[in-house]
């Protein structure tokens, strides 16, 4: 298979990477020669590490790296089998640039968009032949992140789904399929993470370092929800927030705070500018935890109720399959175990009393509990 990239980005670069090595064809189209230029030393660079480090011989980097051309005009995509567009979240630009390529490509080219927040059903109505596009989106590294989210919008054919499903699976990736909705999967589900903990913070229950305490050695996350946004920056991940939040019509569950808003307009991105929850200045003070097991295992069971929440509703609403929503969370966001099976670890009846709790302290629909978890207790 002959793939088209577009955009030669970090992302676009690392798509082409991974396809690279599962021996396809590649042609990057970037209309900026020094993105280009640039990308291309950042392969081979990939490339050298791998070798240096044992992964890869050195006849495979070069024939892997011999795979990808490169073209500064989006005539260098004809003849390709596969589009994947990697450019700026901006539903505007991502229309007009698949009109374009619809005048480029052959009939039966697929169309894909590695978007992570913007509706298939968009970018697609854009097209004259719509049932061709599909979202395929990596997570960042692609090279390096095992999952990869297949979105079908509404009117894309019946069957490309799991067409692409295999192809994905082909490439040494983890394929789930989830509907055209906001967030997605990982987006959707772990947006209690970051809201949650950045809610109990506010209230003054616990602080930053308290919290990201508890999360790592009481609930086992790799990285608490503090370091973690700090690591993604508020930049990228309070967009996010926002963009799910605005595209579900304003349901309180997905409502950005407004500690993370400040950070983000003063430009307190986080570690790559310095300075985010935490302070990253050379001698800038470390905070402390407060070592209370009792006060970390009751944060933890907090914001654990509100994923497991977020993941029953999820499949109550037949956003993906109990078995896609376990690996999304699990190699999208490494967490220490499906969200679902967590829920049946602690026991639907002990979720239900801890979100119902909440519901009845802040009377807020953000803690209303899924009809999943309810329909789940008066079965048992």
């Amino acid at each position: 298979m002959k793939t088209g990239i577009i955009g030669s980005g970090a992302m676009g670069s690392g798509i082409a990477q991974v396809l690279a090595s599962a021996g396809h064809q590649v042609v990057i189209f970037d209309a900026n020669p020094s993105a280009l230029s640039k990308a291309q030393s950042s392969l081979k660079n990939s490339f050298d590490k791998l070798v240096e480090k044992g992964k890869l011989a050195t006849d495979k980097a070069q024939e892997c790296l011999g795979n990808i051309q490169f073209s500064e005009t989006i005539d260098g995509l004809q003849g390709v089998h596969l589009v994947i567009e990697a450019i700026v979240e901006d539903l505007a630009v991502k229309q007009h640039l698949f009109k374009n390529i619809e005048a480029v490509v052959a009939e039966d080219c697929i169309l894909a968009t590695n978007t992570s927040s913007l509706s298939i059903a968009s970018i697609a109505a854009a097209c004259a032949r719509p049932e061709r596009v599909i979202g395929i989106h990596f997570f960042n590294p692609a090279p390096i992140m095992a999952l990869v989210e297949i979105i079908p919008a509404v009117q894309t054919r019946v069957g490309l789904a799991e067409e692409v499903k295999a192809w994905v699976s082909s490439w040494g990736k983890l394929p789930v399929i989830t509907k055209d909705t906001p967030g997605f999967i990982v987006n959707r589900v772990a947006r209690p993470f970051y809201s949650e903990a950045i809610r109990i913070y506010e209230e003054g229950m616990a602080d930053c370092v308290t919290i990201d305490r508890a999360m790592t050695s009481v609930g086992g996350f790799k990285m608490g929800p503090f370091t973690l946004m700090d690591f993604i920056g508020h930049d990228v991940n309070y967009r996010v927030t926002e963009s799910v939040f605005n595209s579900f019509f304003y349901d309180p569950r997905f409502k950005p705070s407004l500690s993370q808003k400040r950070l983000f307009e003063a430009g307190y991105y986080g570690k790559k500018t310095g300075r985010g929850f935490y302070n990253y200045t050379d001698g800038a003070e470390q905070m402390k935890p407060v070592e209370d097991t009792i006060l970390q295992q009751k944060i933890v069971n907090r914001i654990l109720a509100m994923l497991i929440n977020e993941c029953a509703d999820a499949l109550f609403l037949h956003i993906a399959t109990r078995e896609d929503l376990e690996i999304a969370m699990t190699k999208g966001v490494n967490y220490p175990k499906g969200l679902m099976a967590w829920g049946d670890e602690i026991g639907w009846a002990n979720i239900l009393q801890q979100l119902d709790d909440l519901y009845h302290y802040y009377h807020e629909d953000r803690y209303r509990a899924s009809p999943w978890i309810r329909n789940k207790v008066a079965e048992q």
